[in-house]
């Protein structure tokens, strides 16, 4: 899968980057790593398999990340311990799937806040947007994202639906969203990227 272009506001346009080897940051440096960790209490009890996660895991690969997980925990303090792990073990993105809504079961988006260090509104407002061209209860995902130390951690709904939405929006800005908390800079227009 090839990431569609980069897009920024108004003057940041930005040039296309394919993705490396799998394993490999684009632009040749320190392999991008990924955690996918799927919050859902029955699949974590084996009730039902776990279709999110894998979709995320392989979206990731093909956008160049070497990727570990899904982990399947069950909601509520597992996924924020199993975020805790992947900080302090340092993963470049985190990405969650179920536990966003609205059910009283539904903890993922606090278990996340409790680890982030700031929110990043727009990236689920971009996400629920995604979705809500396709169905009106997209509006009902409560799902996070932000940054904790240098982890960039997003948290997507966990009907296979909404996590292609996500996918679809992460496509567009995962790679550049890592390359800002490694300290990259902005492409100036005419400059080589």
């Amino acid at each position: 899968m090839t990431p569609p272009e980069p897009t920024g506001g108004a003057g940041h346009e930005q040039p296309a980057r394919e993705p490396g080897p799998t394993g490999a940051a684009p632009d040749g440096g320190a392999a991008y790593r990924a955690l996918v960790v799927t919050a859902s209490n029955r699949a974590s009890a084996g009730v039902y398999a776990d279709k999110g996660g894998p979709l995320i895991a392989e979206a990731l690969t093909g956008l160049g990340f070497t990727v570990e997980g899904p982990q399947v925990v069950p909601d509520g303090d597992p996924v924020e311990a199993a975020l805790r792990a992947g900080v302090a073990a340092r993963y470049d993105v985190i990405v969650t799937t179920g536990g966003t809504g609205i059910s009283p079961t539904d903890a993922t988006p606090e278990a996340t806040r409790r680890v982030l260090d700031h929110e990043i509104p727009g990236i689920p407002e971009a996400i629920r947007a995604e979705g809500l061209a396709k169905v009106p209860t997209a509006a009902l995902s409560r799902g996070l994202a932000g940054v904790a130390s240098r982890t960039l951690i997003v948290n997507l709904p966990g009907s296979t639906g909404g996590v292609k939405d996500g996918l679809a929006v992460l496509g567009r800005l995962l790679v550049h969203a890592v390359d800002q908390l490694r300290g990259g800079d902005h492409p100036r227009p005419g400059s080589p990227s």
